[in-house]
C-alpha cells in the first residue's frame, strides 16, 4: 500500500506563488506516472500537471507557463510550483500516482487565491 500526503496549500493573493509538496510512503515516483489534479465543489476533478512513465510532462492549458511539476526521488517527494496565481486556481489539489496498474491519491490540500 502507498500513502501520499500533500502539503503547502494556503490562502494567497492573486499574482502570488505557492509550492505544493507530496510525500510518498515508498519510493514510487518515476515508476509509473505521477502528477497533480484539482477539484472545486460541483465540478469534476481535472488534470493540472502529470508526468507519464515515458517521461513526457503534460500541463493543463490554463496553467502552462505558470506551474511546474518536479520531483526529488531521494526524498520520495513530488512538487508543484505555482506562480502568477489567479482566483480561478482556487481548488483542492490532489497528488496522484499509478504503480503497476494501481492508482493512489492523496487527501488533498486547499489552495485559495483571493485578495
Amino acid at each position: 500500500q502507498v500513502q501520499l500526503v500533500e502539503s503547502g496549500g494556503d490562502l494567497v493573493q492573486p499574482g502570488g506563488s505557492l509550492r505544493l509538496s507530496c510525500l510518498a510512503s515508498k519510493s514510487i515516483f518515476s515508476i509509473g506516472g505521477e502528477g497533480w489534479y484539482r477539484q472545486v465543489p460541483g465540478k469534476q476533478r481535472e488534470l493540472v500537471a502529470v508526468t507519464t512513465s515515458g517521461g513526457r510532462t503534460i500541463y493543463a492549458d490554463s496553467v502552462k507557463g505558470r506551474f511546474t511539476i518536479s520531483r526529488d526521488n531521494a526524498k520520495n517527494t513530488l512538487y508543484l510550483q505555482m506562480n502568477s496565481l489567479k482566483p480561478a486556481d482556487t481548488a483542492v489539489y490532489y497528488c496522484w500516482t499509478v504503480v503497476r496498474g494501481s492508482e493512489y491519491w492523496g487527501q488533498g490540500t486547499q489552495v485559495t487565491v483571493s485578495s
